[in-house]
């Protein structure tokens, strides 16, 4: 049966063969981006796949950052369908920064390097929104592939709200956490503390890299 998610002009699916494995990759157009989803393995019944929604961050996809756990996650969600045998990864793009942009971003670095402004503070005292993410997308793209119900990779309450509100059920919440390091554990303690993000490692490690800045 025709799938009505997208038009014909607006995805388009192919193999990809990554150094992890094979995985289906499957290109699509919405909301004035385009996005990726990676397929692995078979779905089975679209019931309970394993699923992670990630969104776009140069810095710390492609370069390796290390001010967020970004790449850290990516690579991990990765491995982690690949291990499981099957699931889906999807890049959103348009994601950065919470959704303000690279170059915004970029100037939240320097008032969180000079003036010691958490992750929050320093895109309010530029004027900007502190996460205007859109996950339609993704739900569209599950529903694409025919994805009844998801076992998320996520530590973010918001992701689930918004993907349910889409009608995708969220039948568990897989832990995605990745160790901090000395110059995120300030960005994660501010995603825990005033974002409400899951993340118990932040305890663990705060005693070994103080949060004297979101760096």
């Amino acid at each position: 049966m025709r799938d009505e998610a997208f038009n014909d002009d607006e995805v388009a699916e192919s193999d990809l063969v990554t150094r992890r494995g094979t995985f289906r990759a499957v290109a699509f157009r919405a909301d004035g981006h385009e996005h990726l989803a990676l397929v692995h393995g078979p779905l089975g019944s679209r019931e309970d796949v394993l699923v992670r929604v990630h969104s776009e961050c140069m810095t710390g996809d492609i370069f390796g950052a290390m001010r967020c756990e970004c790449g850290d996650q990516l690579d991990a969600a990765l491995d982690r369908i690949v291990a499981e045998g099957s699931g889906v990864l999807i890049y959103l793009r348009g994601h950065e920064g919470r959704g303000i942009g690279l170059v915004a971003k970029v100037r939240t670095h320097v008032l969180q390097d000079e003036q010691g402004l958490d992750t929050l503070d320093s895109a309010t005292t530029l004027g900007l929104p502190v996460d205007v993410r859109d996950y339609t997308a993704a739900a569209r793209v599950l529903k694409h592939l025919r994805v009844g119900s998801v076992r998320l990779m996520s530590n973010n309450p918001d992701k689930i709200t918004a993907l349910e509100a889409a009608g995708i059920e969220v039948t568990a919440r897989v832990p995605h956490l990745a160790p901090p390091n000395p110059h995120n554990i300030g960005y994660l303690t501010a995603k825990r503390d005033r974002l409400g993000h899951d993340l118990p490692q932040v305890d663990t490690f705060a005693t070994d890299f103080p949060t004297t800045a979101d760096r």
